[in-house]
């Protein structure tokens, strides 16, 4: 039964930290930025810990490298109809939101490589 609980905490805290990161990025002047930032990667690691199964990690960790290439890439040069910078934002939050958990699965995966 805990299981279950916990499994719910981290649900929420996924839907929660992509809703803040969609809504941050999208109206940059209406949070303050280093709450926000603060927020997302409270809980990235709260996804990390509670929603990440092992037989999930590898997948999980492929993504986020993939999201981070895409931050990287330069988002901005995308300037579909003045959009580029709202992209640029909310790219940026959502891998604020996602490293802390891919560190969190990555460290656990280390470990579980290490004690055997």
């Amino acid at each position: 039964m805990a299981k279950k609980k916990t499994n719910k905490w981290g649900k929420w805290a996924f839907i929660v930290g992509v809703i803040l990161a969609l809504l941050a990025g999208l109206f940059p002047g209406a949070l303050d930025v280093g709450s926000v930032a603060l927020i997302l990667v409270v809980l990235g690691l709260v996804v990390g810990l509670l929603n990440i199964q092992e037989k999930e990690a590898v997948n999980f960790l492929v993504a986020t490298i993939a999201l981070m290439a895409v931050g990287s890439a330069g988002v901005e040069v995308i300037g579909l109809f003045g959009l580029g910078s709202y992209l640029e934002q909310v790219v940026t939050n959502i891998a604020l939101f996602v490293a802390p958990a891919a560190a969190v699965v990555s460290l656990k995966l280390v470990y579980d490589l290490a004690k055997d």
